[in-house]
């Protein structure tokens, strides 16, 4: 059983379940016993996207957005659908390196997802999501809370390719 002081946040960034997390009535996802249980499709509002956007694929839709570099990757992707974030002009470490088109090292400045979020038990809360990282470079985004982006929600790295993971990691230096 968790401590009070130990909660988790799941948000379901680029794939969703619905068996978690189906999109309440009310548009608001409830936290229930210390657990908030989000789907990435289930954003209220996008903003910030006029270079990269988070873009939804379904087996009746696969955006067509140049750069993309890899296939849809609906095989395994939980309710059978998932957001990916386009252009995806570097996915490796031989792509070209563009801050503010195709890398963003200071979190909410492109591609900014809102979900709404009601959390009544205080504590310290952690966020899983679940990713397809295809590529070295394929595989991070950042996490805020109310228009602030923490430390502790910056640079979230996943590094296992192609397939489905679930992961909790942040880019540190060594």
């Amino acid at each position: 059983m968790k401590s009070n002081a130990e909660k988790w946040l799941i948000l379901f960034f680029i794939s969703s379940n619905a068996a978690f997390a189906a999109v309440p009535e009310n548009g608001v996802f409830e936290e229930v016993d210390g657990v908030v249980a989000v789907e990435a499709e289930h954003y209220f509002k996008q903003e910030l996207d006029s270079v990269r956007s988070w873009h939804l694929t379904t087996s009746a839709h696969v955006p067509v957005i140049s750069p993309d570099g890899d296939p849809a990757h609906l095989a395994d992707a939980s309710g059978g659908a998932y957001l990916e974030s386009l252009p995806d002009s570097h996915r490796s470490h031989g792509d070209p390196l563009k801050q503010g088109e195709n890398f963003f090292p200071e979190p909410g400045l492109a591609g900014v997802l809102y979900y709404n979020i009601h959390i009544s038990t205080p504590g310290r809360y952690y966020v899983w999501a679940r990713i397809y990282s295809t590529n070295t470079e394929d595989n991070g985004m950042h996490v805020g809370i109310d228009g602030e982006w923490p430390e502790s929600g910056q640079r979230l790295q996943w590094t296992k390719k192609d397939s489905w993971v679930w992961g909790s990691k942040q880019r540190t230096e060594q």
